[in-house]
C-alpha cells in the first residue's frame, strides 16, 4: 500500500482544541470517517494515533456508506451544474411509472 501525507491544521472544536485533517484525507479513506481512536505522546514532537475505523458488520452498513458516497457526489455535481437542472414534474413521473409497471423490485 503506497503511503500518502495529508497536512494536520490546528481547529478549535467546542471548548476543545484539535487536529484537522483535509477534506482529501476522507475522500481517500471513506472508512476513517467518524473513527473513533487514541493518542499516545512517543517523543516531544512525535504522536502515535490509532484509528479504529468503523467496521461494517453486515452488508447493510456497506450498502448505506456507498449509498451516502453516491449521495453526496451527485449532490455536488448538482450544484456545481444548477444552471442545467429542471424540476420534476408530474408528467416525468407518470411518464417513469408507465416505465417501471410490472416491474417487481426486490
Amino acid at each position: 500500500m503506497s503511503s500518502k501525507t495529508y497536512t494536520l491544521s490546528p481547529a478549535k472544536i467546542g471548548n476543545s482544541a484539535g487536529f484537522r485533517l483535509p477534506a482529501s484525507f476522507y475522500r481517500d479513506n471513506p472508512q476513517f470517517a467518524n473513527a473513533t481512536g487514541w493518542v499516545e505522546v512517543v517523543a516531544k514532537d512525535t504522536l502515535l494515533i490509532k484509528v479504529e475505523p468503523h467496521t461494517f458488520e453486515d452488508e447493510d452498513d456497506s450498502n448505506d456508506l456507498m449509498l451516502s458516497l453516491f449521495l453526496d457526489f451527485i449532490t455536488k455535481d448538482a450544484l456545481k451544474h444548477s444552471d442545467r437542472l429542471e424540476a420534476y414534474t408530474e408528467a416525468m413521473a407518470q411518464d417513469d411509472d408507465e416505465l417501471l409497471a410490472g416491474v417487481e423490485l426486490d
